[in-house]
């Protein structure tokens, strides 16, 4: 019965208002209407009645003012207990019921420190009206004090209701907070992953699609003047190209799998590779040089993985764009810390097509390890590009496979 009532309150907020203001105006006049013992009933008095139409009437304000409305409905009421010994009507709940709902009404749609204040204030004064008044008869009885502690109750009700909305509400703000956090950090780790996973793509492609090209161009030019040449050029981009064929094949295929087990278990690339890499150059002309500084630190996978990964796109830029035949990669282990330097001292040709993401995802590789990359020309001719590395990664997963290694 309550909820349906609450429901359809709900729905006709304004008509609801009207049939309070009714039912209350109507008790109040009526108890205007007895006098005390015998309780006679007559006509009412047109003062007292008037207060109580005023007092119901203002309730319809409290959606909009609630502190007018409570303001308006104590003083009314206070000056009709003030006049009830004259009248000979008792100071009862059926005329302080306009004051109790607006008090109601400001705790719901007020804050506590509001609502106590204006609950105490109204409460002080219809118990001061009813008991100092006609003045020199103080006539303070139990009923008055206990008229005074009901009027409180409606408002700490409403309070309270008031306190358990505004925790309902919070709690579903936060969780709606806590789903939206939880949607964006999964839209962020997808993110994370696909940048991840088209680093790896770019550098497997475009390392063993460059030699392919290289050493395809290179038989093209040896087929008619030194076919045996060629041949041996041929059975180079053969290798390349199955060799390319096969880290694409792992790569794909792990972003098909859905069993995290499973899956190539091979160690990924690390600087123990490095030599297979360097040589793999040989095939395309280009002649690189490995030296290495301090003493040996041992590192992560993480760390090894970025460290092969730059050298292989960095020597990859330097057959593509570098008009020489030599490079230089040089290790400098010292003070925890990792230095790649790959460098070159040929020309680099202007107009060579647009920029692509070579660059891009060193940078994005290095941090993500917690170091640092730095790529420019050199003086005269040439170009640098130095990786400063920790020798342990930054926390995060470790990549100690293939499957890993996207």
């Amino acid at each position: 019965m309550i909820a349906e009532i609450r429901s359809w309150a709900g729905r006709h907020p304004r008509a609801f208002d009207a049939a309070l203001v009714g039912v209350l105006c109507v008790l109040a006049v009526l108890t205007t209407t007895m006098a005390q013992p015998p309780r006679i009933v007559r006509w009412p008095p047109p003062a007292p009645a008037a207060l109580a139409v005023c007092a119901c009437a203002a309730l319809l304000l409290h959606r909009a003012r609630p502190r007018l409305t409570v303001l308006m409905t104590t003083g009314c009421t206070a000056v009709l207990g003030a006049l009830g010994p004259a009248y000979g009507y008792e100071f009862g709940s059926t005329l302080t019921g306009p004051v109790m709902a607006a008090l109601a009404s400001l705790a719901w749609r007020t804050d506590g420190r509001t609502a106590a204040r204006c609950t105490a204030a109204a409460a002080l004064t219809l118990l001061a009206a009813s008991a100092l008044w006609p003045p020199g008869q103080v006539q303070l009885r139990p009923e008055q004090v206990g008229l005074a502690a009901v009027t409180l109750l409606p408002a700490a009700v409403a309070d309270g209701l008031r306190s358990r909305r505004d925790y309902v509400t919070a709690v579903e703000a936060r969780a709606e907070m806590a789903e939206r956090t939880r949607e964006e950090e999964a839209h962020r780790r997808v993110g994370a992953e696909r940048m991840r996973i088209a680093r790896e793509l770019h550098d497997v492609v475009a390392h063993h699609i460059t030699l392919a090209h290289a050493q395809a161009a290179t038989a093209d030019y040896l087929l008619a003047t030194r076919p045996d040449a060629a041949a041996e050029v041929t059975g180079n981009l053969t290798a390349t190209l199955t060799a390319a064929l096969g880290e694409l094949k792992a790569t794909v295929g792990l972003l098909r799998e859905h069993d995290e087990t499973a899956g190539s278990t091979e160690p990924a690339p690390g600087l123990a590779q490095l030599p297979d890499l360097l040589a793999s150059f040989d095939s395309v002309g280009l002649t690189v040089t490995l030296t290495r500084d301090g003493e040996l630190l041992p590192l992560s996978p993480g760390v090894a993985l970025t460290a092969y990964r730059i050298t292989q796109e960095a020597l990859t830029n330097v057959s593509k764009h570098a008009l020489t035949t030599t490079a230089a990669v040089h290790l400098n282990y010292g003070e925890g810390r990792l230095t790649l330097t790959v460098t070159n001292n040929g020309p680099t040709p202007t107009g060579t097509g647009t920029a692509g993401y070579g660059l891009i995802g060193m940078r994005e590789r290095a941090h993500a390890v917690g170091g640092h990359l730095h790529a420019r020309p050199r003086p005269g001719a040439g170009f640098e590009v130095r990786a400063d590395l920790p020798a342990l990664a930054a926390p995060g997963p470790r990549p100690t496979t293939n499957r890993d290694a996207l």
